[in-house]
């Protein structure tokens, strides 16, 4: 029974995420349920010609850092085999639910609904008792694969990596690891004493072209109203005690002007400003991961109380 593995320890991989496969879960029924076959003990085969039928919502889900497959299906197919006399033998089979509560839960059983279409006589029945008995272990070996596939194809779409961006800032053109001449256009003493007095340290330099280094920002803002008074939101939003109603992990948090405090477990860290209780709260704000320069987010929560004379 296939695993489902725990996603990188990122802040950003805490919140819920959906997303929906259910075409990419019906071509994958359709392509692997075609391949399976099963053989008696003389020339008897069975094996699953062709999937008439999925029906149902497929999608891969991410909560809290782990991945979860939602799925439930009703998958029908035709099954078709040879007798030892050479009839071919054809039937349907439904299976009403193939979902993550029988495949990874295990709380209840397959359930399979055989009808055979072939006129009876002792051969055919004998590829209908051979398809009863042994497709079922094959199909369900092949249903205990689909979560495995489902993650693999589609969980790096919801998966944020918590290892630090190794993307580089491109060096500016003509720099590069080796010194340059001074100008040869100066000759003796005097032009290597010029050299001399006008070359720059390679550590300022190196120090020089860091503090150059720019980063991109931008100015976010959201609106949003809230069923509380501007006191009680003020609150939820500072007090250590009611912080984790709302991110369902540890925090610390001190509402003071320069005091520190954490949110989701030390996942987002950040300094108190100023605080105007149920007026606004100023707050830098950085992620443990993925890594942002210090100093780059400060939010502005100003608090506006909505009345409604009734």
């Amino acid at each position: 029974m296939a695993a489902i593995p725990s996603m990188p320890l990122s802040t950003a991989n805490w919140h819920w995420k959906n997303k929906n496969v259910t075409a990419w879960a019906k071509s994958w029924f359709e392509r692997e349920l075609v391949t399976l076959a099963v053989k008696g003990e003389g020339e008897e085969v069975a094996s699953v010609k062709e999937v008439l039928e999925v029906d149902g919502d497929v999608e891969l889900g991410q909560r809290k850092s782990k991945l979860i497959t939602i799925y439930d299906c009703k998958v029908r197919l035709k099954w078709a085999g040879v007798a030892k006399d050479g009839t071919e033998v054809e039937g349907n089979l439904t299976i009403p639910e193939v979902s993550h509560e029988i495949t990874l839960d295990g709380l209840s059983d397959y359930v399979y609904n055989w009808s055979l279409t072939t006129a009876s006589s002792p051969a055919v029945d004998a590829i209908f008792k051979l398809a009863k008995s042994l497709l079922p272990t094959a199909l369900e070996t092949k249903f205990a694969e689909f979560p495995s596939a489902l993650i693999d194809t589609h969980g790096k779409d919801l998966t944020i990596s918590a290892q630090p961006s190794r993307t580089g800032t491109p060096a500016p053109p003509g720099v590069s690891g080796t010194s340059t001449p001074a100008s040869t256009t100066l000759a003796g003493a005097a032009a290597t004493a010029d050299a001399s007095t006008s070359a720059k340290p390679p550590a300022q330099e190196k120090e020089k072209k860091k503090d150059e280094k720019a980063t991109n920002t931008t100015t976010v803002t959201v609106d949003a109203t809230f069923m509380a008074s501007a006191q009680d939101l003020f609150e939820l939003m500072t007090d250590a005690q009611r912080i984790p109603l709302w991110t369902r992990a540890p925090a610390h948090s001190n509402p003071q002007p320069h005091a520190e405090y954490s949110l989701f477990g030390g996942g987002v860290t950040g300094e108190y400003l100023d605080l105007k209780p149920a007026k606004e709260i100023k707050q830098t704000w950085s992620l443990k991961s993925p890594t942002w320069p210090e100093g780059i987010v400060t939010p502005n929560k100003p608090f506006t109380q909505m009345r409604t004379d009734l």
